[in-house]
C-alpha cells in the first residue's frame, strides 16, 4: 500500500466504501480519505488489516501529497467517483 491507492473498507462503520490513502502513519496504520465524507485534512485513522487494496493508484492525486502540493477535496472525490458509483 502506498500514497494514492485506492482502497476498499472491509470493516468498520465505513465498510464497502472506497477510499485514497493519503498518509501512511505506520506499517500499521494509514489515513484515508474520499474527497466527500471523509475530507482530507480530516482524514481517517484506518489499520491495514480492516483494507483491501484494489491494486490501483491515483498518480496526480499521488504526485501533489508526495511533494507537498495542495490536494483538493473535489479532485479526490472526482478520481473516485468511478469506484463509487460502479461499486454501489
Amino acid at each position: 500500500m502506498e500514497i494514492g491507492s485506492i482502497v476498499y473498507s472491509k470493516a468498520g462503520r465505513d465498510q464497502g466504501a472506497y477510499y485514497a490513502v493519503v498518509e501512511i502513519v505506520d506499517e500499521n496504520t494509514v489515513r484515508i480519505a474520499d474527497g466527500n465524507l471523509r475530507h482530507i485534512k480530516n482524514a481517517k485513522l484506518k489499520n491495514v488489516k480492516h483494507l483491501q487494496s484494489t491494486g490501483d493508484v491515483l498518480e496526480k492525486i499521488a504526485e501533489k501529497l508526495k511533494n507537498g502540493n495542495q490536494v483538493f477535496d473535489q479532485e479526490l472525490f472526482s478520481a473516485l467517483r468511478f469506484y463509487n458509483d460502479n461499486n454501489k
